[in-house]
């Protein structure tokens, strides 16, 4: 007979999948509603200053255990659905996988949402609220530039009073309280009053920036985090969140620009507000509102001016009543005299003629008052005389926005290239010029054009060193080459212009026609303008917030990820042709980050990172819920002994308990957790068995043979490899 040789040992590896869905045990994501705040009531509420951020759900739907087995003899084991020697905790290899919620709903990425839907919005102001004004009314109040002609017609039919600006915003908000009644407003009174006084008085709003982060706002073209624009933005996000949506938001820009004109109209300066001209690194409205600002602050000066000047009047004329009393006509008081010529100077337009006995002197530099100097310019003397050469008081420049200057050079642009356009061009751009030679002029008393190129041009003054008759060294001076080019500008507006100080001069910056474009450009703004003029300070908000939250969470891949997006939101935002469809993305960006960080917060809730003593043991846990957001499958060192093993069989322990425990309470059981495992039944069951067999004849070379199969609730899989030796067959 023959003897059968025995069967090669199988090797066996078996591995289970333990799946956790019960979360009950955790607090909710998000801090119950406070009904104290001015967005109390609602899921996220939260102080103004601040934008709700975190899940509103659990993040995590599932934690994948897979206790592995990987050497195991046949003959040694059960496992049946009745017994099983395989305790989990024994396992010598433990590994999790988490699986996330699909589009959780998180709080800071619905606010950006709901709002960029604004700004795709169509409805003009007057559509939504419903308050349209009628033909007949629309006469009455008319159009704010043609008022302000009519305010300066020398013959109006209508008494001025009734065509005062003031008079007209009067008539316009009683028309919109006549059609608002109380239970129609879009907006609750208590809440507008409140964002409106929060806005224009920032009192105890405190923005918190990083000494990194101030200047975030000039690299995506938005607004400091401390300005009335940025402040703006947020409450527009949360009115339209929470208070009424797009009827709210048209409700609060309306009153908005109604605050604007009431403070533009009693002096009262925008708060909020760096002080100067328009910074061109922000956003447009940021721009316009400096530009309000400028127009406020020249009318306040140019208002305490005249009180000054009035008040020294007052005291100059009662002094000169009590001892030149006889100079005055009988019958006529001081009161009757008109100083309207002083009053007015700056918006006279036959200036020429009151100056006219003065005109042929001062263009031919005879010898007049000086008037409007600011201080000698160091060493320097006029060329034609030994006296001091003096710097004059001069107007600043007009401020102007980006849409000005853009439009400017479009107006300048087409003029062409002709000699006569170019000559245009430059007498458009000369205000400046022929102000500064006024003041200079001024100050200055007999100086000629020499004079004022050294001070206004230096490098086309030329100066050089020449010896005289005497032997002497001198120093002598010419205009340049381009100064001497037949009908310069230069010389042309030095022989036309007068010396008039700066005080006396036609304003170049005239604030009361700016002001009033500002106003009527914010208060013709549809809400997808103006909600789209402020998205890039809620996106900047935005990231404030995300790298705020990502800094208590320290996830190295999100870091990097917020810098990349920082990045692609410079290129982004100063475009000035957004794009809708490159912005949805970018926000869709911004919510995938906040939903990891959401993500990773939930985990280090469950773990219980920073709550241990042991320093080395949060550093591992750390490291492992960090690895568990980056990669799909992450092993648990020390399996169930090591720290994060330990916290894993906690969370089914607990689970397990309120499982039972609800079973109990269904059933009626007075038992309830007596007899309770610590992990539910497996989800999967997977079986490799591996060994090595001759074939197909005995003879043959031993060669690996593998068989797979997968147990679960509802499939059940089979899978072999086999290989035999092909040498010989």
């Amino acid at each position: 007979g023959c003897t059968l040789s025995p069967l090669p040992p199988i090797n066996i590896a078996i591995r289970f999948t333990y799946v956790l869905q019960d979360w009950q045990q955790y607090s909710w994501p998000q801090q119950p509603p406070d009904f104290d705040t001015i967005f109390g009531g609602e899921v996220g509420g939260v102080e103004f200053g601040k934008l709700p951020f975190g899940a509103c759900e659990e993040p995590i739907s599932e934690l994948h255990l897979a206790t592995t087995w990987p050497h195991l003899t046949e003959g040694i084991v059960v496992d049946n659905d009745v017994y099983s020697d395989l305790d989990p905790l024994q396992a010598p290899h433990w590994s999790v996988r988490v699986r996330a919620v699909e589009n959780p709903q998180c709080l800071l990425g619905d606010f950006l949402m709901e709002f960029f839907k604004l700004c795709c919005t169509k409805e003009s102001t007057e559509d939504i609220l419903g308050r349209g004004l009628t033909d007949e009314e629309g006469k009455d109040t008319g159009d704010i530039s043609s008022a302000l002609s009519k305010l300066t017609e020398p013959a109006a039919a209508a008494p001025i009073s009734k065509l005062s600006v003031s008079n007209m915003v009067h008539n316009a908000r009683k028309h919109i309280r006549r059609h608002r009644h109380i239970d129609e407003s879009p907006l609750n009174t208590d809440v507008l009053n409140s964002i409106l006084l929060v806005s224009f008085h920032p009192s105890g709003v405190i923005v918190p920036c990083s000494a990194t982060l101030e200047n975030l706002y000039i690299q995506l073209k938005s607004a400091p985090s401390d300005s009335l624009t940025y402040r703006l933005a947020l409450c527009m996000s949360l009115v339209n969140f929470y208070h009424g949506g797009l009827r709210a938001v048209a409700h609060l820009w309306q009153e908005f620009v109604l605050e604007l004109r009431y403070r533009w109209e009693n002096n009262y300066l925008i708060y909020g507000l760096p002080a100067g001209p328009p910074d061109l690194r922000c956003c447009l409205l940021f721009q316009k509102l400096q530009m309000l600002n400028c127009c406020i602050e020249r009318k306040r000066a140019r208002d305490e001016a005249q009180k000054m000047k009035d008040g020294g009047k007052e005291s100059t004329r009662a002094s000169t009543a009590s001892t030149s009393t006889r100079e005055v006509s009988p019958g006529k008081s001081w009161d009757s005299w008109s100083d309207s010529d002083d009053e007015f100077f700056e918006c006279l337009s036959d200036q020429g003629e009151m100056d006219g006995s003065h005109t042929e002197g001062e263009k031919n530099g005879s010898k007049t008052k000086p008037d409007g100097r600011l201080h000698p310019s160091n060493n320097m003397t006029l060329l034609n005389s030994t006296e001091p050469l003096y710097i004059p008081i001069t107007q600043e420049p007009a401020p102007m926005t980006e849409d000005l200057l853009e439009e400017q050079s479009e107006v300048l642009a087409k003029l062409g290239t002709s000699a006569e356009g170019a000559h245009l061009r430059a007498r458009m751009q000369s205000a400046c010029l022929l102000s500064d030679m006024e003041s200079f002029k001024a100050a200055n008393p007999g100086c000629v054009l020499e004079d004022f190129v050294r001070w206004y041009s230096p490098r086309d003054y030329v100066e050089e060193e020449v010896v005289d008759e005497k032997g002497n060294v001198v120093v002598t001076g010419e205009l340049s080459a381009r100064m001497k080019i037949p009908g310069n500008m230069w010389v042309e507006a030095w022989e036309t212009t007068r010396a008039i100080p700066a005080r006396r001069q036609r304003r170049l910056f005239d604030d009361t026609k700016e002001a009033e474009k500002v106003l009527h450009y914010l208060a013709v703004q549809k809400p997808a303008d103006f909600t789209l003029h402020l998205l890039p300070c809620l996106l900047h908000a935005a990231i404030l917030k995300l790298k705020e939250e990502e800094s208590f969470e320290d996830i190295p891949s999100v870091k990097k990820v917020i810098q990349q997006t920082l990045s692609q939101a410079s290129k982004l935002l100063h475009h000035p042709n957004h794009d809708y469809k490159t912005l949805e993305e970018f926000i869709n960006q911004l919510m995938t980050i906040e939903t990891v960080i959401t993500q990773a917060r939930s985990l280090k809730a469950k773990f219980g990172i920073g709550e241990g003593d042991n320093w080395n043991e949060t550093e591992e846990l750390k490291t492992f819920v960090s690895t568990l957001l980056e990669e799909p499958e992450v092993t648990v060192l020390g399996a169930g002994q090591g720290p994060a093993g330990s916290i894993i069989h906690r969370l089914f322990v607990n689970s397990q308990r309120v499982s039972s425990s609800a079973q109990c309470v269904r059933q009626g059981c007075q038992t309830c957790g007596l007899g309770m495992s610590a992990f539910p039944s497996p989800a999967g069951r997977e079986f490799l068995l591996r060994t090595c067999v001759p074939q197909p004849a005995p003879y043959s070379k031993a060669l690996p043979q593998r068989l797979f199969c997968v147990l679960m609730k509802e499939e059940f899989r089979l899978a072999g490899a086999f290989s035999s030796d092909t040498s010989f067959f």
